[in-house]
């Protein structure tokens, strides 16, 4: 498949299905996972930092960091099914690496990047990275 060939599904061009575990993950999902992440920052921030706005961000930016880097998904994603693999995984053992997973966690701090997705609907973030988000199930 071309680049200039219309998908017929988000993540056909990235080798994905269409649906079910392995597809990419839809935006309420996604949503919901970030939503989940924040809160578990918000509430850390709150205990210990008396609810800094700087401290709830790197507290959730190092969560994203260390969590994705290690395990290949965040509390919000392994609780909504889905994990982030590099793009072009065969095996989804869920290491993404450090590396990959400090320019997705710092992208996805700025929000914009985030904000900013195209055709197989991977924010600016997982491009820059290499990763795809999926469902686990």
């Amino acid at each position: 498949m071309t680049e200039s060939t219309p998908n017929k599904w988000a993540g056909q061009r990235l080798g994905l299905p269409e649906s079910g575990p392995g597809s990419l993950a839809t935006m309420p999902r996604r949503i919901g996972a970030i939503m989940i992440d924040w809160g578990i920052a918000l509430l850390i921030s709150h205990a210990f930092f008396a609810d800094d706005s700087w401290a709830t961000l790197l507290i959730f930016g190092g969560m994203q960091l260390v969590l994705v880097g290690t395990l290949g998904y965040s509390f919000g994603h392994r609780i909504l099914g889905l994990q982030v693999i590099r793009l072009g995984q065969k095996v989804k053992n869920g290491y993404v690496g450090l590396y990959k997973a400090f320019l997705r966690s710092l992208l996805l701090c700025l929000v914009i990047p985030v904000s900013i997705w195209d055709a197989d609907n991977r924010g600016l973030h997982d491009k820059a990275a290499g990763t795809v988000l999926i469902r686990r199930s």
